[in-house]
């Protein structure tokens, strides 16, 4: 596995500690089981859905949770009452936990549970005092006024 040096990132940013932490501590990419399989997609600009194939769970046996930042879909069956033999098993209903980093301002919307597919709208919402605003210039030569247009 490589390793890298973040240390001269750190002598010339100012505020992007958790970021570089999350990288250094190998936080930013997922070593584990690929179990259950997921997508993440952008819809527009500030909307995203993560999907998550879940088959043989329902509603009780999924639990989403959101704690500074990070997302926490986890799943687990109880044990089965029936006596049933398996031919052959081939649905994998074994616990799981699925950890997502959200970015600042990014707030979960809603999530559903249909035809297996568990889906997690997300959208970024940013506000009012972080938005572009347009600050007046005044001077001996009368107002000037400076506008961002950020898309």
């Amino acid at each position: 596995m490589r390793t890298f040096d973040l240390s001269p990132l750190y002598r010339s940013t100012v505020g992007f500690d958790r970021l570089f932490n999350l990288i250094d501590g190998g936080g930013a990419f997922d070593a584990g089981s690929s179990y259950p399989p997921y997508n993440i997609e952008r819809l527009d600009e500030n909307t995203y859905e993560i999907s998550m194939a879940v088959a043989g769970f329902g509603e009780d046996d999924l639990e989403i949770e959101i704690k500074e930042n990070a997302l926490t879909i986890s799943g687990g069956r109880g044990e089965e009452t029936r006596d049933r033999t398996f031919l052959h098993q081939g649905i994998a209903t074994r616990a799981f936990e699925r950890r997502f980093q959200l970015a600042d301002h990014v707030e979960v919307k809603g999530a559903k549970l249909e035809n297996g597919l568990l889906t997690v709208a997300l959208e970024r919402v940013i506000p009012e005092a972080l938005k572009p605003r347009r600050i007046e210039i005044s001077g001996g030569g009368g107002t000037k006024t400076i506008e961002n247009k950020a898309a």
